[in-house]
């Protein structure tokens, strides 16, 4: 089981298990011991994670403020949790595109 400790108690309650698991590897010391596929599988596996989250808070705000049709049995009230989401992604892949870039040899 991966150690919590490092994510806030709201990233916590917006990620699931996975997606927890997943934010923590991107930071260190965790991202660190990543080896170079590793760090650009991660990568990839949160940019899928996060572009999900914000499709779906973007058809729960349209269906929130009337412009499309629920998805579900009821309209989505709004999309503040799922919004959340997205951005707590974003800055796990963003940690972790960061190292990625921190491996790469200067270009020449």
């Amino acid at each position: 089981m991966t150690d919590n400790s490092q994510a806030t108690p709201d990233e916590q309650r917006a990620l699931t298990r996975e997606e927890l698991d997943l934010a923590n590897r991107s930071r260190q010391p965790a991202l660190g011991q990543l080896s170079d596929k590793e760090v650009s599988d991660l990568v990839g596996l949160l940019r899928m994670r996060r572009n999900r989250a914000r499709d779906i808070a973007a058809r729960q705000g349209r269906e929130a403020r009337g412009k499309a049709g629920p998805k579900g049995a009821n309209p989505a009230g709004g999309n503040e949790g799922t919004r959340s989401k997205a951005e707590y992604l974003t800055a796990a892949m963003d940690r972790a595109i960061a190292e990625r870039d921190r491996r790469e040899p200067p270009q020449a």
